[in-house]
Formats: structure tokens, C-alpha cells, sequence
């Protein structure tokens, strides 16, 4: 499968470089996994969006258009959804029009061949890029992502897989394209995501069936002591959904029962 893109419901390739989405990030977009002939946790992926365009001060209206453009696209079995909104095109300087015109991106694209990650394990290198802290944009899939640009560009070696970034106070947020769980003592951490990164759906999704099936579940702020300590480490996003975790720097883990959970909660989800 080669990659189509439609724009504002027409089937082009082309934006106004005076976009702000081009311009400043002024934007959103979401990643979608497409499985079974289904957009897999799309409700969810559509309630994020939602709740990041009325933050950034869009009108949420615009997903409901971009959700019209999208019944009208035949999609494959499998393959990578990507929708995108940005500010639309304005002129120079950060201030915008209330009754700027939003730009809606639909792409569709073959899934990416991650390997055997999910039942080898993966090779994780903690990041010197950190993450500022800022409420204002926590939790957001906003179109800048500077900071998980410079953070992934740290490593060539393609022995590892993805990278640990934490603030600039020393807590561990997520990984450079994944949001980050351990376990110690048969307790399952995550770190709060109120301060700085992206609240993942497949994160939010974990956290409900552990919470559901009687998991002791944690959400807090962690130095990386934290982790480096763990029983048992897996990192999830909506595309590799679940990775266990057999090495971070130079320490070592044996692949657990939680992550195994984690791929049997999924697997049912994405056939149900």
C-alpha cells in the first residue's frame, strides 16, 4: 500500500505554506492502527482529539467535518490512519482569527514492520533530551514535537529500539513514541501525564482493564531509580500496541505476566 492523502475531503498532496500547522504546529493529529477491517480504539483516539482541539481553541466542530470526509474513504483491512487538523492558513505573526478555516488531513498508509519486538523484548537507552514542563500542553497530541524529534535522534544503533525522556526536574514521562508502564511488588506504574507528554489511548486503555481486573495501578511522578528497579518493564503506543522491555541501559529484565495481559487485552479488543 503506498500512501493517499486527502485534504479538506479532496484527494491531493498539496497545503498552503502559510499554514499554521506548517507555520507554528498550530495543530493536532492522531495515529491510528487499522486491523480487521476496523479503526482500532477509535473512540478513543477521536475523544483525545477532541478534547486537545477545544484546549487549543478550535472549533471542535471541525472533527465532526473531518469524520465526514473520512466516511467517504473506503479503508483497507490493515494499514495506518493518520488524521490531521491544523489552525488552517493565516497570515504572519502568532495571533489568528476566530473565523480561520481549519485544514483537515486524512492519510492512509501501509503499517510500519516493527519485527519480533513483542515477544523478544526491546533495548531502551534513557535520553539526555528532556521534556519542559507544561501544563497548558500536557497530555495533547499537538503537531510540535520538537522535543521527541531531537530526543529520538540521540541513537543510530538500531539495536535499540526507543528512548526513556524524562523532565527537566528528573521524572520519567514516556518514551520518544510510547508511553512507558513497570511493575515492582506486583504494583503497575505509569507516569503522570498533567505535567508534559501525550496521554496515550492504548495508556488510558491499560490502565482501565487493569484497573477493571483488580490490578493495583499507580500514577504518579517517578525518578528514573523507579524504573530502573522494576520486576518488569513494557512500553505501549497505538502502533506497536505492546513491547515488553528486556533492557534499559545496562540493566536487564525478564519478560512478565503484565505485559502478556496488557497483549491479551488488546488482541481482544482489536477482534472484538
Amino acid at each position: 500500500m503506498t500512501q493517499t492523502l486527502w485534504i479538506n475531503g479532496k484527494q491531493q498532496t498539496q497545503i498552503d505554506v502559510r499554514d499554521r500547522g506548517f507555520a507554528y504546529g498550530d495543530g493536532l493529529f492522531e495515529t491510528i492502527q487499522i486491523s480487521h477491517g476496523k479503526s482500532q480504539l477509535m473512540a478513543r483516539h477521536i475523544t483525545r482529539m477532541r478534547s486537545g482541539a477545544v484546549r487549543l481553541g478550535f472549533d471542535a466542530s471541525v472533527i465532526d467535518q473531518l469524520l465526514e470526509d473520512l466516511a467517504e474513504i473506503n479503508l483497507p483491512d490493515d494499514g495506518v490512519l493518520k488524521l490531521t487538523l491544523s489552525r488552517g492558513v493565516g497570515g504572519r505573526g502568532y495571533s489568528y482569527a476566530a473565523d480561520m478555516e481549519a485544514t483537515r488531513v486524512i492519510m492512509l498508509g501501509p503499517k510500519p514492520a516493527y519485527g519480533n519486538q513483542a515477544e523478544e523484548g526491546i533495548t531502551l537507552k534513557v535520553c539526555d533530551t528532556r521534556l519542559g514542563v507544561n501544563p497548558a500542553l500536557a497530555g495533547i497530541k499537538h503537531l510540535n514535537r520538537l522535543e521527541q524529534v531531537l530526543a529520538r535522534n540521540e541513537w543510530s544503533d538500531p539495536a535499540i529500539n526507543e528512548g526513556v525522556v524524562l523532565d527537566y526536574e528528573g521524572f520519567v514521562v514516556e518514551g520518544t513514541m510510547s508511553n512507558l508502564f513497570w511493575v515492582k511488588d506486583r504494583v503497575i506504574y505509569t507516569p503522570s501525564l498533567e505535567r508534559c507528554g501525550v496521554a496515550g489511548v492504548v495508556r488510558d486503555f491499560l490502565i482501565e482493564k487493569f484497573t477493571a481486573d483488580g490490578h493495583s495501578v499507580e500514577v504518579g511522578l517517578y525518578p528514573l531509580a523507579d524504573v530502573i528497579s522494576a520486576d518488569e518493564i513494557f512500553i505501549c503506543n497505538s502502533l506497536i500496541d505492546i513491547w515488553p522491555v528486556k533492557q534499559l541501559d545496562s540493566n536487564y529484565y525478564a519478560l512478565g505476566p503484565v505485559a502478556k495481559a496488557a497483549r491479551t487485552y488488546l488482541v481482544e479488543e482489536y477482534q472484538a
